[in-house]
């Protein structure tokens, strides 16, 4: 098995020694187990995350697929309580609306939901995509530049397994105006806010997604959601 070195960084040796990987059967179980353990954390334990494993989490995240390797992403590590405080209220703001829209006969519910880890996490990352990078040379968006948006989407998957992995949470907050966000970060006029996350050790882990357990939803199973042609 490849072996990570002093920066958490899989070495370039270990990669080699075992090219091209093989992946058997425990391998996939364990996998398997870490797609079932996945879930957007609400709830956080407030410890600050080891410096080391949060660069794991970016270098993992770097490995994402993306259109034409573009890698179009633009990360914002949010540190300073003043701008923490303005996506706070730029949340409240957006959730308060959200919860009027809401059917009353899931009003209720709605408004018993943690819907946002802003308060507890040590860590907060926005993820921003850049409409025109100039890595990818335009491969692969001339007809579809959403997926530019799309590879965000994946790097932010992939820095969610990553964490899974080492046992730390991510919660997407998606309840945001983006062009407020933005404001309140300062970034270039031209990058799209895709999403905010909450990032850190979860309060109480569990293999049932938290939606679930309060009754909003509940997973389905593939078939609902396959036609053939």
């Amino acid at each position: 098995m490849a072996t990570r070195s002093t920066t958490g960084v899989t070495s370039g040796t270990a990669l080699a020694a075992t090219f091209p990987p093989a992946f058997d059967t425990r391998f996939c179980d364990a996998l398997d187990a870490l797609f079932a353990w996945r879930r957007d954390v609400r709830r956080f334990d407030t410890r600050p995350l080891d410096a080391a494993e949060y660069g794991e989490l970016l270098a993992g995240m770097s490995r994402a697929p993306s259109v034409g390797l573009s890698q179009p992403w633009r990360l914002v590590r949010v540190r300073d309580p003043a701008r923490r405080a303005a996506i706070r209220a730029v949340f409240e703001r957006c959730n308060a609306e959200a919860l009027a829209l809401q059917p009353q006969e899931r009003a209720g519910l709605y408004a018993r939901l943690k819907l946002a880890g802003l308060d507890d996490a040590p860590e907060q990352l926005a993820v921003f995509v850049d409409p025109d990078p100039e890595a990818g040379h335009g491969l692969g968006r001339a007809t579809m530049p959403e997926t530019l948006a799309y590879s965000a989407v994946l790097a932010i998957h992939t820095l969610w397994l990553t964490a899974a992995a080492r046992g730390i949470g991510v919660g997407w907050v998606s309840i945001l105006d983006a062009s407020a966000v933005a404001r309140a970060l300062d970034v270039p006029e031209s990058w799209r806010l895709v999403g905010h996350l909450c990032i850190g050790y979860p309060a109480a882990p569990s293999n049932v997604p938290e939606l679930e357990r309060a009754g909003w939803e509940h997973r389905r199973p593939p078939g609902d959601f396959i036609v053939e042609r």
